[in-house]
């Protein structure tokens, strides 16, 4: 981002909060950006900073000194900065906790009359799933103020919410797991001579994350896979640009190869990682792959298996997995499969909606393990 600042001579930049990830205690990561900062000073670019939720948490926040181009806007009050060269007036409040549930924009002063208004925030807007609620706004409501442009934190996924005015969610710089996918970066915004604003997005991630969805409910053979998983990894190397990616692959649909591809998961994701090597010249890994397919059929008859004693089977699962405490019930000890992962896996499952996905995907792969077993004949 610095960079990029650098090289087409920004007049200045925005950062919506949240710099650093919580409380770091190794302040190598705040000198870092001491160091950025000081570059775009040496280049005569200032730059404007809020605190977010995690900055608030953050020791390094208020100890490390800041080179005299930054502003570091204050938790006490929405406030004002003048750029009076350029007829800009920058408005923005640093979260005081980490944790702010009262809407900050309605605070914020009018629109400075003959200027370009830009209002800083960081805000969960109208509400965003998988995000704490936290300053939240309306669209209405920020348009009240008269502001030209609205540079929006705390949200990591981009997102043009309105664009009379401009109201932005830039979204981080870089994904750091499954849940941040596609290009990552900032927006570039033009002022043209009549006040007219061009917002342009451009892409900074390293490293991308993506999550290509192969439908497999026409397939009739194992071999009808290798080409439809190959095509869609090539199709996401060429959108990266040369960017390494993490992927994971779903496939999803319904399927006569369900129960097939649920007893052979290990030997699958071995294909699709060597699908990947070919599809991505050494620049794919496999992240994970996941099975979302279902059996068209549900219960099929075997020669093998009674139909009842199917039925029941797939009774007895879908019961468990309404209502996993039933497990005890059958002598299955949940926390003791717990207590044998590794640390940093166990803390995953310390909340209940970690447990209970768990639990969900492991069912149906038994269910699917079993039924394949005991249809194909397999003996234990």
């Amino acid at each position: 981002m610095v960079d990029l600042a650098i090289d087409q001579s920004v007049k200045f930049v925005l950062i919506a909060g949240d710099l650093y990830d919580g409380n770091w205690k190794n302040f190598q990561t705040g000198m870092f950006f001491v160091k950025q900062a000081a570059r775009l000073r040496a280049a005569g670019i200032p730059l404007f900073l809020i605190a977010g939720n995690h900055d608030a948490a953050n020791k390094m926040t208020r100890s490390l000194p800041l080179p005299d181009n930054v502003t570091f806007f204050s938790a006490d009050a929405p406030h004002t900065v003048m750029l009076e060269e350029l007829d800009v007036a920058i408005h923005g409040q640093s979260f005081a906790t980490s944790e702010v549930l009262d809407d900050l924009s309605l605070a914020y002063p009018a629109a400075v009359r003959g200027c370009l208004n830009i209002g800083l925030l960081h805000t969960s807007a109208d509400g965003r799933e998988d995000h704490d609620p936290y300053a939240p706004c309306s669209i209405e409501g920020l348009k009240l103020k008269g502001y030209d442009y609205w540079a929006l934190g705390h949200i990591h996924k981009r997102e043009i919410l309105c664009q009379a005015p401009w109201v932005i969610f830039s979204g981080n710089v870089q994904g750091r797991h499954i849940r941040e996918t596609g290009p990552k970066g900032c927006f570039v915004v033009t002022v043209h001579d009549d006040r007219r604003l061009e917002a342009d997005f451009q892409p900074l991630d390293v490293l991308r994350w993506e999550l290509a969805v192969v439908d497999v409910h026409d397939m009739h053979s194992m071999d009808d896979m290798a080409p439809k998983v190959s095509y869609e990894l090539e199709q996401i190397f060429c959108a990266a640009e040369g960017r390494p990616l993490a992927v994971r692959v779903e496939l999803r649909g319904a399927t006569n190869l369900h129960r097939e591809l649920q007893a052979e998961q290990e030997h699958w994701m071995q294909q699709i990682r060597g699908l990947a090597l070919d599809a991505g010249q050494g620049q794919i890994w496999i992240e994970k792959v996941k099975l979302r397919t279902i059996d068209p059929a549900r219960v099929v008859a075997s020669k093998h298996v009674d139909e009842a004693a199917i039925s029941e089977l797939n009774q007895l699962f879908s019961e468990v997995r309404a209502s996993p405490d039933l497990l005890n019930d059958i002598g299955f000890d949940f926390d003791s499969v717990i207590k044998k992962l590794p640390p940093e896996l166990k803390s995953r499952f310390e909340m209940g909606t970690h447990r209970t996905q768990w639990m969900t995907e492991v069912l149906d792969q038994a269910n699917a393990l079993l039924l394949h077993r005991l249809q194909s004949g397999t003996r234990y």
